[in-house]
């Protein structure tokens, strides 16, 4: 890899060209990069992949049609001999072994390669402690601090006295500089861990608000809404209307009778495209009538009947006593820091809450959702562990015999250094290897045991059960799940889903259950390319092929097993070099196994099967699946065959084949037309509510609330059954939720679910600053989004970034986001901001806790403080305080934040 940077000025640049040879992978500094002048060419050479300002594909793969960037970059572009002659002209720097021409000075670098440690840290402390003592100072890179930080911890432990100075940065693999006498060694290559670029920015790699982005963009007029406050209208557009003399921009919503509702671009949050029930369109509410606040409330009454049930059975099991593990030990820090991924936040977020869940007496019960590819195994396997190095017995249950040896094998492979003995028990498995694997874990002998629905059986007997790790709940029958019940009373349970049936899902938001999500996608990782088609060879054969001509391999799922040949027949005379192979359930369970061994083990390029294969495989080297009669899966499961591709950084393609969409049902033509559409990374969780949608919730909380959900949207539904559980939690179950020491009042950060801000300030990004309509909408949208004051700092960074300084009403509209943000915490339910003064209308149940929080207690103390500026007022029941002299959002944010610091 050539790094190359400098401390040239732009003048000095002007005077030089850059005419590196570069191969695939390798990569110019962006710093370098952003130094050049725009009118400088840069001359490649035999390259298809550059990260920096011409980051685009050229030779490999033709320039995008509709980029007009890259068709600018590519006429400034010129032939390798015509650059060559020309660039002699210039001053040349020439990076590399070989040179264009003779040189006249050449500068020589005494480097080496970093040694090769392959994790044996006697090898690691043995080579610093001898460039240590020649003097060399040793430099370790990281992208993570919290890596730098477990090698320290690890050196610690093992007694080494090695420093070495951490830097928050890496490369692709670490040197030694003999010239200069130091060492930069990479984290990744002492852990073998694979080194992945970051994609550009954190939202590009969580996937957040992408989706809701997205769907503002795709808004017709026409489209049904739902407002959180005022029920089902229509979309009608985005409008501008003077209030009192200013300017405000508001998304219009035409309701029954053509009464129009001006949502507030600062409330966008408040209202969501409807998703309901397939079929009829929904019934537009109208303005005033109270009909949609009734509806509301018998809703939320009957949620709050099915979570009070579920908050009891929590409360109980949160009583219950089971086993503190210990703090994490060397041993479970140095497999962490083996990871040979770039851990993501979600990952990290996760993993520290399922620790402190094991760490406490209270039986962990906590769902991880996270979609296909996204890493919870890793979280599982590390959960594992801690409860092994605590001499405690862990039982991984999953629904299929192939996935039970998929986890066999991955688990054994992260912990082959490590002291855990792992064994798997399925049909597959011979009676004489059961009756052994039985007899050891009885014994003791086998601390982590991984099977199918066979672990339940009464015949299996535990010497210390500690952990119970479901992969794929959703996948288990009702007798499975009762025999579960039995086994988790007092061990700690961690549930796995990537698209958890809506009961589970309930289950966790309702508060049955801790939740915690990964939503983020691993570094390098790309949506899978998702197409719709009917049966065609030719379809079959050029996929097929692209596939194998880049080495990888391919997945063909046909649930019928009686014309799997036939599809064998097709794939071999289509593409008669490939290695096929066919595996169903029907298979003898080692034949089958061995099957999907050799396909792993790249001994075949096509595997012909049924959707035995849709849980859990994991063979990053297959990047394309094609689905015959995709219209007879179920949405999650078109999404977890999906997931089968697109685990490494390479493109995946899936092709979904069906008859044409006209003679389908609607609910097999929305659901093929759901997942073409939800093909981002991360939509597992919106492939789940989209299927609810479409097989109605009857399933969830009975016909009733199916009928609730096509009246009022899945996502008002959901944001009344937070509000049920919240007021649940606040009032009746206060106790449970808001434990006090000492008399210490409760916090109360959720005393409100939203802040409404009325304001007759001229808040908007005019015309003139952004012009397009729906790139307002768009960044309105993401603006109404933001939770975090770094958030809100990137995308005004962002904003002056694309359109220059932001306007005064501009800032005053993000300034009324930051506002939002202080007035929850402080648990304001409305803030009126006119004619020079602030209303703060308080939380309207005078029973409410929220007069015993520390939150009320900030504002008397504020109003005392400040007797001439404030009046708390008190209008039947209802409580206000007014505070003079607020002029701008500005004023208000000053004011509140002085508040919440006291």
């Amino acid at each position: 890899m050539f790094e190359v940077d400098t401390q040239l000025s732009k003048e000095q640049l002007k005077t030089i060209q850059i005419i590196p040879e570069i191969s695939k992978g390798n990569l110019l500094s962006e710093s370098f990069l952003n130094l050049l002048p725009a009118d400088t060419i840069l001359g490649y050479k035999d390259f298809s992949w550059i990260q920096g300002r011409l980051n685009f594909i050229y030779n490999d793969l033709p320039i995008l049609e509709n980029s007009e960037y890259e068709k600018d970059v590519q006429s400034k572009l010129l032939p390798e001999n015509v650059f060559t002659e020309q660039s002699r002209n210039f001053k040349h720097l020439q990076f590399g072994n070989k040179a264009y021409d003779t040189p006249e000075a050449v500068l020589q670098f005494e480097t080496s390669l970093q040694p090769v440690f392959h994790k044996n840290f006697d090898l690691v402390s043995k080579s610093l402690h001898e460039f240590l003592e020649q003097n060399y100072r040793i430099y370790i890179l990281s992208d993570s601090v919290k890596q730098t930080d477990r090698l320290k911890t690890i050196f610690e432990d093992r007694g080494d006295d090695i420093s070495f100075t951490p830097i928050n940065k890496t490369l692709h693999e670490g040197f030694i500089e003999h010239t200069l006498k130091i060492c930069c060694f990479t984290d990744h290559q002492i852990f073998d861990r694979f080194h992945k670029f970051n994609l550009k920015s954190e939202n590009a790699r969580s996937g957040k608000i992408a989706l809701s982005i997205k769907e503002l963009k795709q808004l017709q007029i026409g489209d049904y809404i739902v407002h959180n406050d005022h029920g089902v209208g229509k979309f009608g557009g985005l409008v501008r209307l003077n209030q009192n003399g200013k300017i405000q921009e508001n998304i219009k919503l035409i309701y029954l009778n053509g009464d129009a509702l001006f949502v507030p671009i600062h409330s966008l949050y408040k209202i969501s495209k409807y998703r309901g029930k397939e079929g009829e369109p929904p019934r537009v509410n109208k303005l005033g009538s109270g009909a949609w606040q009734k509806m509301k409330d018998s809703t939320k009454k009957r949620l709050k009947d099915i979570a009070r049930d579920l908050i009891l059975l929590y409360s109980k099991r949160r009583d219950e006593k089971g086993f503190n593990l210990s703090p994490d030990s060397f041993l479970q820090t140095e497999l962490e820091a083996s990871f040979i991924y770039e851990d993501t936040p979600d990952q990290i977020t996760s993993t520290t809450d399922v620790k402190k869940d094991m760490e406490s007496e209270r039986p962990m019960d906590r769902l991880i959702c996270g979609d296909v590819g996204f890493g919870k195994t890793e979280v599982a396997i590390r959960s594992a562990f801690k409860a092994v190095a605590d001499n405690k017995q862990v039982a991984v249950l999953v629904p299929t015999t192939v996935l039970a040896a998929q986890h066999f094998r991955t688990f054994s492979e992260r912990l082959k250094d490590f002291p855990a003995k792992i064994d798997y028990i399925s049909r597959a498995r011979k009676p004489s290897d059961i009756k052994r694997i039985l007899s050891e874990l009885h014994e003791g002998k086998i601390d982590i045991i991984i099977g199918t629905h066979r672990l339940v059986n009464k015949d299996v007997q535990f010497n210390d059960l500690g952990l119970l790790i479901i992969d794929e709940e959703q996948k288990f029958g009702v007798s499975v799940k009762e025999k579960l019940k039995q086994m988790r009373s007092n061990v700690d349970t961690l549930t796995m889903s990537a698209t958890p049936i809506p009961r589970t899902l309930q289950f966790s938001l309702m508060g049955a259950r801790d939740l915690s999500t990964i939503n983020t996608p691993p570094p390098n990782r790309y949506p899978t390319h998702t197409e719709v088609h009917t049966f065609n060879t030719e379809i079959i054969r050029e996929a097929i092929n692209f596939e194998m001509s880049r080495n990888g391999q391919v997945f063909f799922i046909n649930n019928r097993i009686n014309n799997l040949p036939e599809i064998e027949s097709i794939v071999r005379r289509e593409v008669p070099d490939a290695r096929v192979a066919v595996g169903h359930g029907q298979m003898d369970p080692q034949k089958l196994e061995q099957v999907i061994t050799d396909f792993i083990d790249y001994e075949y390029d096509v595997l012909i099967a049924t959707s035995i294969i849709e849980s859990g495989i994991d063979i990053p080297n297959a990047n394309t699946i094609i689905v015959n009669n995709a219209q007879q899966f179920g949405l999650s499961d078109l999404h977890q065959l999906r997931g089968r591709v697109g685990r490494s950084n390479r493109k995946a393609f899936c092709y979904l084949l069906a008859p044409p969409l006209d003679t389908l049902t609607p609910e097999a033509k929305r659901r093929l037309q759901a997942i073409e559409n939800f093909s981002d990374l991360g939509s597992g969780i919106h492939i789940a509510m989209q299927d609810l949608d479409i097989r109605g919730a009857g399933n969830l909380l009975g016909a009733e609330q199916s009928g609730f959900i096509a009246d009022l949207g899945f996502e008002a539904y959901q944001k009344i059954l937070t509000e049920a559980r919240n007021e649940l939690k606040n009032e009746e179950f206060a106790e449970l939720y808001h434990t006090s020491e000492q008399g210490e009042k409760t916090k109360g950060d959720n005393f409100v679910e939203d802040v409404v801000i009325e304001t007759d300030m001229e808040l908007l990004f005019p015309p003139t600053y952004i012009p397009n309509d729906s790139e307002r909408v768009s960044i309105y949208g993401e603006l109404n989004r933001l939770e975090k004051e770094e958030d809100v700092d990137k995308f005004v960074r962002m904003l002056e970034d694309r359109f220059g300084k932001i306007p005064k009403e501009g800032q005053e509209l993000i300034g009324i986001i930051r506002l939002r943000r202080i007035a929850k915490q402080l648990s304001i339910e409305k803030v009126l901001l006119r004619n020079g003064q602030m209303m703060l209308y308080l939380v309207s149940n005078p029973q409410s806790l929220y007069y015993q929080s520390q939150a009320f207690d900030k504002l008397l103390t504020y109003i005392q403080k400040h007797p001439r500026e404030c009046q708390l007022r008190d209008n039947n029941g209802k409580r206000s305080i007014v505070i003079k002299n607020v002029e701008n959002v500005d004023k208000a944010y000053y004011i509140l934040n002085e508040i919440n610091q006291d």
